[in-house]
């Protein structure tokens, strides 16, 4: 799953594998006295001193302290001879179940069905949980890697989904405490209107009586005191009035249990005409704010239904790689009447595929164009029908130098395996993978340059196949024909990839998309080439 490089070895493609370099003593050699070095790391817990003494891991080495019967947080100091001896023995236990394969492999789970560990062996560590076994240990930790993808995909689904959620509640609780807001605005606004119409001489009077009052010279000082003067005597109409704000021009006044501001710059009727005019300005916006709740409530639902089916789609076991077959290491197809075909690569293929795979019942193909591959019909005795003649030819054809030298046709020829020597004429020499036909050859002539890629699912893996066209086809509909062409097998092998599942039905788009660049090159004839209309 990933690559490192590190001072003492890489873990890259196409490199060895090299074991970490050991940091203690090894512990398959181990000997009981060297056991007493744990002593020496003083007060360092007994299971950290385990770890670094022998290069051991903490899970297995809290495993033998268990076995042991020892507190794995005890200080290493405090180790007896006979703590020194059951450690050795309950580690010799363990390394020779592992040696000697008396392995149980299995899975634990916990009691809410979460993985916990995959190991080779049953540990009394995990006695508690329950364990699902397996035949060997490879099948184990495929399983327990498979199902940690699955629900780390899952859980990372539910988090965004969550997060999304979460976003769009607060939209809408913002959205809804809007509307409470304008239907609070629209009711308090009419409520002042009503109130000043029900009270509108004694307001009005009020309102004359302070405009007067400041054109005849008064302060506003001197008014607003003499108001609350009157008030405080219950005099009307100054019993309405409750403060004053000069700079405004605006009159606040107390009327049934309710303040409001009146404009002293208007009327009465206008006063009331305008708190008409804020409730209906506030209940034109309630549509427009329901609409803006049914929109972001839609968008909750439309994000739970792509939660489900990205949950689906996560929950689905990784895509099984195919298996490669013997024959994959040559170019290969299987022909429309089911024959197996294989055509070397190169020259070390062509050497490896006459020299091993060649068997007396087979038909061995070569163009006339130097620089060809051998292929083959692998006929198990069988007679081939012309089809897959044919076919056979446009293999070797499409993947000879007629492909790079951008002919449309070549001439293919077959012969019998005892046609097929490396026996060169006096005096000459065959290179490898070069060979010599002997007797007469049987010709197919004008063979199309041209070859088909395609998908087809096998189980649950999807495989890439290639070869002519016919036969690929009548292996699947999900394919794209290839002519000679200048194009780089990288970038063809993309636009392939694309176009198959852009071709391909929505469910399995995805899988197609996940198809390796490399895989599809495989078939691209000599690394170049078109894609053929």
């Amino acid at each position: 799953l990933r690559y490192r490089r590190m001072r003492d070895r890489n873990v890259v493609p196409k490199e060895k594998y090299v074991h970490a370099p050991p940091s203690g003593l090894n512990p398959l050699t181990l000997q009981r006295e060297a056991l007493a070095q744990l002593k020496k790391f003083d007060d360092l817990s007994v299971v950290k001193a385990l770890t670094r003494l022998l290069s051991l891991g903490g899970s297995y080495a809290e495993e033998v302290l268990l076995r042991s019967g020892i507190d794995k947080n005890a200080p290493s100091i405090s180790l007896t001879d006979e703590d020194l001896d059951g450690i050795f023995d309950n580690f010799q236990e363990l390394l020779q179940k592992i040696t000697e394969m008396e392995i149980e492999p299995c899975i634990f789970v916990d009691e809410q069905g979460r993985l916990v560990d995959s190991t080779p062996l049953m540990l009394k560590r995990y006695a508690g949980l329950k364990r699902m076994s397996y035949e060997n240990f490879n099948t184990a930790l495929d399983d327990y890697y498979a199902k940690a993808l699955t629900r780390k995909r899952v859980g990372g689904v539910e988090k965004q989904t969550e997060k999304e959620l979460k976003r769009l509640q607060i939209i809408l609780q913002d959205q809804e405490r809007t509307i409470e807001e304008l239907r609070e605005r629209v009711g308090q606004n009419r409520i002042m209107g009503d109130i000043i119409y029900r009270h509108m001489n004694g307001l009005q009077l009020l309102l004359n009586r302070i405009m007067e009052e400041k054109r005849s010279g008064r302060e506003w000082n001197e008014i607003i005191g003499r108001l609350q003067e009157e008030k405080q005597a219950a005099s009307s109409p100054a019993v309405y009035f409750d403060a004053l704000t000069p700079k405004n021009l605006m009159l606040q006044v107390s009327v049934e249990g309710q303040t409001f501001q009146l404009d002293l710059r208007s009327s009465i009727h206008e006063n009331a005409s305008e708190y008409y005019s804020r409730a209906k300005k506030a209940e034109r916006k309630i549509p427009g704010a329901m609409k803006a709740i049914g929109q972001t409530k839609t968008r909750m639902k439309n994000a739970k239904g792509r939660a489900l089916e990205e949950t689906k789609e996560a929950s689905k076991p990784p895509l099984v790689k195919p298996k490669r077959r013997w024959y994959e290491k040559f170019h290969w197809f299987y022909s429309s009447d089911g024959f197996l075909m294989i055509g070397g690569r190169d020259a070390s293929t062509n050497e490896v595929l006459i020299r091993r795979y060649m068997e007396p019942n087979d038909i061995v193909f070569h163009t006339e164009i130097p620089g060809a591959p051998f292929v083959l019909i692998k006929t198990e005795g069988k007679t081939p029908p012309e089809q897959t003649i044919e076919e056979a030819a446009q293999l070797a054809a499409s993947y000879s130098r007629a492909w790079k030298e951008m002919l449309m046709t070549a001439n293919v020829y077959w012969v019998s395996p005892e046609q097929v020597k490396k026996q060169p004429p006096s005096g000459q020499y065959l290179t490898k993978g070069a060979f010599m036909i002997y007797g007469r050859r049987n010709y197919v002539r004008n063979v199309s340059v041209e070859v088909a890629i395609g998908i087809k699912r096998e189980n649950d893996a999807i495989r890439v196949i290639g070869g002519p066209t016919a036969a690929i086809a009548k292996h699947t509909n999900l394919y794209v024909k290839l002519a000679p062409g200048n194009q780089t097998s990288s970038k063809l092998a993309k636009q392939i990839i694309y176009r198959l599942a852009k071709m391909a039905p929505a469910a399995e788009r995805k899988d197609i998309l996940s198809v390796s660049v490399e895989e599809v090159q495989r078939f691209i004839p000599l690394g170049r080439g078109d894609l053929s209309t």
